[in-house]
């Protein structure tokens, strides 16, 4: 019982010096919803209120999704809002934490209050997202911030996990031949709510926009990250896209996201050794398996 009061009262301090600005309590609480200490965070804020806006970035390595971010971040705090960076990396073979190499791009907002810039390891849970995301925004929204942007790994078919958590989901891609083919082979094209073709200056740009208008009915634009043109462009349809958001859409991401995070439980069940060993020499089926796990 004491160690539990104890916790509660150190937790509760922890969002106090948050909410006043201190970025090192922002971060041990973001330190506690990835480890043992996510119930009681999530204890101690509460329910969300679905006011934070939560924008997905997503797209092969290279198309400059953190110089996007970084054009987008200035962009939002012209503009007086609280932004909060979650830059999913994948987790360190060496030291299971998370490769830095998002944070280190992003150093020139380093020095701004307002800013958060937070890498996260995906300690194995599949979708390019990490199990802790759905728990850090609502952390972060309890702090008061008022933008939530998601990087993902940019690798693998399964980075469409982002639109669970997201809205909208930008997609970034670079020009190229057959860049909109290979979105769309990713499973990319499916999920994205904002296309965006950056370093629109080089050649194939405007063919690469052609493209991606055949292959979806998402809105593409066009970005130059490095030099911040386009960027009002992008907010203002981000924003409008959160204007048009509607119930269906919010329980088609939650449904989502509920799955992929009991998909995440499953792989460690303690059940599942013993399952796939009845499995394998005749004692069961993989349906009767199945059933003996999710019961």
């Amino acid at each position: 019982m004491p160690d539990t009061v104890t916790r509660a009262t150190s937790i509760a301090e922890l969002l106090a010096s948050a909410r006043t600005g201190s970025a090192r309590a922002a971060g041990r609480l973001l330190t506690q919803v990835e480890g043992e200490g996510r119930a009681a965070v999530l204890d101690a804020i509460g329910p969300a209120t679905g006011q934070i806006a939560v924008v997905g970035i997503t797209g092969p390595p290279g198309a400059g999704k953190s110089t996007t971010i970084t054009a987008l971040v200035a962009a939002y705090r012209a503009d007086g809002r609280r932004v909060a960076v979650l830059a999913v990396d994948p987790t360190s073979p060496y030291s299971g934490g998370a490769l830095l190499g998002d944070r280190i791009r992003m150093t020139q907002h380093i020095d701004d209050m307002d800013v958060l810039i937070r890498s996260m390891a995906t300690r194995g849970h599949l979708g390019g997202l990490t199990s802790a995301v759905p728990a850090a925004i609502r952390l972060l929204e309890a702090l008061r911030y008022d933008v939530v942007l998601v990087e993902t790994v940019g690798v693998g078919q399964s980075e469409v996990e982002v639109s669970a958590v997201a809205n909208p989901t930008v997609v970034v891609l670079n020009p190229g031949a057959g860049d909109a083919v290979q979105a769309a082979k990713a499973g990319l094209l499916e999920v994205a709510d904002i296309l965006v073709v950056n370093k629109a200056d080089r050649e194939g740009a405007e063919q690469t926009v052609r493209d991606l208008r055949m292959e979806s009915m998402a809105p593409v634009l066009t970005l130059i990250a490095t030099r911040g043109t386009g960027i009002d462009e992008l907010v203002n349809t981000i924003d409008q896209h959160r204007r048009d958001d509607d119930p269906a859409r919010r329980a088609a991401r939650t449904r989502t996201q509920i799955l992929s995070l009991a998909m995440t439980r499953l792989r460690t069940h303690p059940a599942l050794d013993d399952a796939v060993d009845d499995v394998v020499v005749g004692r069961s089926d993989v349906y009767a398996a199945v059933e003996k796990l999710i019961l």
